[in-house]
């Protein structure tokens, strides 16, 4: 095989080819070596991890905040999810043969720990599907 390209190209061609292949690799395998390392630094500052599955966190608080100041009892469930959008806690329990269901939104931030938890929402209580209160007021009405 080098006897024919010896033969069908001037061994200076083969020489400033091969010349030239080996500087356009160490070229780029020197551009790889920088760029690689680099590609995978990111800063990341107050990161809360509820923010990559709700969006902005902080916005979606004040929404919820907003939505509760303004509901009326009576409103089925469905519409008020439709509002709210997914519950970020749910419980559900029976009590005289009647069924509830707790919807809690987050409202307030306690703790920067990336988890939503229970002191960080208000609960929405519905019962057969229709709201009857909200706030930890009316679970305990719900209960007793």
């Amino acid at each position: 095989m080098a006897q024919f390209l010896y033969i069908m190209f001037p061994r200076s061609l083969i020489h400033n080819t091969r010349d030239f292949f080996m500087k356009f690799f160490n070229t780029l395998l020197l551009a790889a070596i920088i760029t690689v390392p680099l590609s995978g630094c990111v800063i990341a500052i107050n990161n809360d991890d509820w923010e990559s599955e709700h969006g902005d966190w902080e916005s979606q608080q004040k929404r919820n905040v907003r939505n509760i100041k303004q509901l009326e009892l009576g409103r089925s469930q469905s519409a008020v999810e439709a509002e709210f959008g997914e519950p970020d806690l749910v419980e559900s329990f029976s009590r005289d043969g009647a069924d509830y269901k707790v919807l809690f939104y987050r409202t307030q931030r306690v703790k920067q720990d990336g988890l939503t938890t229970r002191d960080e929402t208000t609960p929405l209580v519905f019962h057969d599907g229709m709201l009857v209160g909200w706030g930890e007021s009316a679970i305990d009405k719900a209960t007793h």
